[in-house]
C-alpha cells in the first residue's frame, strides 16, 4: 500500500498536508501521534472514506479511486473506532457479516464462507462462544470479535482505527498478538492507529509518527522512538529504555 502527496481535510480546514508513504507487507504498521495530528483522518482517507484534496493512495499499484467499491471491499478491510453491536447478535452472526463482500444478493452460504469464520473465530480465540450474544461478551472479548469480523472479509490488507481503545492494559495485549499473528503468519499488510506508544513500540514493525497533520519520524521503533522526539512531538518529558530489544517509554515524575 502507497501513498502519495496525500492532502486531506474537513471543509476548509486542512488536516493532513501533503503525506509520502510506503508500507509494507507481512507487517504492522502503527500511527502514532499527539491528539488532533490527524492519525485517524490518514487512516480515512486510505480507506477512501474521505476524498483527497490533493494525491493519491494506491493499493498494489492501483488507485484506489479507480477499484470498484465491490473489489476494495474484497481487497482492504476495515475496523472503525468504536464499533457498535446490533442488539441480540451472536459473535457468529457478527463474524459471518464480514463475508458480504464475496457474496451476492442470490448466493447461498458455501464452504468457503464457513471456513473464513471458522478461521477466523479460531485465531482470535472465540471459536467456542460462537453462539453467545456480543452484548454479553467481555470489552476485550468484543474488540477480538470484531477483528474477527474483519479477518473473515479474507483482505491482504488491514486498517484497524484504535482496537485497544477503552480496554484495559491486558486485553489491549491480547488484541495486538492478534493483529501482529495476522500480519507475520497470515501474510497481511496491517495499518492500525494507536495512543499507547509502549504498545506500538511492542507490536509494531514500522512506526509512523505525525505531529500537525505531517510526518515527524519513520522507521521501525528503536530508530524513531526517542527522548528528544517525546518532547518536540508529544510535549513529554520520559525515558526511552529497551525491554527484550523493543523500546518502552517511562514518563518522568512531576514533583
Amino acid at each position: 500500500m502507497r501513498v502519495e502527496n496525500l492532502s486531506l481535510g474537513y471543509g476548509d480546514k486542512l488536516v493532513i498536508d501533503e503525506i509520502d508513504l510506503n508500507l509494507p507487507g507481512r507487517a504492522v504498521t502503527a500511527i502514532v501521534g499527539p491528539n488532533g495530528s490527524g492519525k485517524s483522518t490518514l487512516l480515512r482517507g486510505m480507506a477512501r472514506l474521505l476524498k483527497p484534496w490533493c494525491g493519491s493512495v494506491y493499493l498494489d499499484d492501483t488507485d484506489v479511486t479507480t477499484i470498484s467499491s465491490g473489489d476494495l471491499a474484497k481487497r482492504l478491510g476495515l475496523l472503525p473506532q468504536g464499533p457498535v453491536v446490533p442488539e441480540g447478535l451472536t459473535v457468529g452472526d457478527l463474524v459471518s457479516r464480514g463475508r458480504f463482500p464475496h457474496r451476492s444478493w442470490y448466493q447461498r452460504w458455501n464452504a468457503d464462507d464457513e471456513d473464513a469464520v471458522h478461521q477466523a473465530l479460531h485465531r482470535v480465540g472465540l471459536l467456542e462462544r460462537a453462539g453467545e450474544p456480543v452484548d454479553q461478551l467481555s470489552g476485550g472479548q468484543r474488540q477480538r470479535a470484531w477483528l474477527a469480523m474483519v479477518l473473515a472479509q479474507d483482505t491482504a490488507h488491514l486498517l484497524l482505527d484504535e482496537p485497544t481503545t477503552y480496554l484495559d492494559l491486558a486485553h489491549a495485549v491480547d488484541v495486538m498478538t492478534v493483529v501482529r499473528s495476522v500480519a507475520h503468519d497470515g501474510g497481511r499488510t496491517v495499518v492500525c492507529v494507536l495512543h499507547d506508544l509502549t504498545l506500538a513500540a511492542r507490536f509494531a514493525d514500522h512506526l509512523v509518527v505525525l505531529h500537525r497533520g505531517r510526518i515527524a519520524a519513520l522507521g521501525t521503533p528503536s530508530e524513531v522512538l526517542d527522548e528528544k522526539l517525546l518532547r518536540d512531538v508529544f510535549e513529554l518529558q520520559a525515558r526511552v529504555i529497551d525491554i527484550d530489544g523493543a523500546p518502552a517509554v517511562v514518563p518522568s515524575r512531576h514533583t
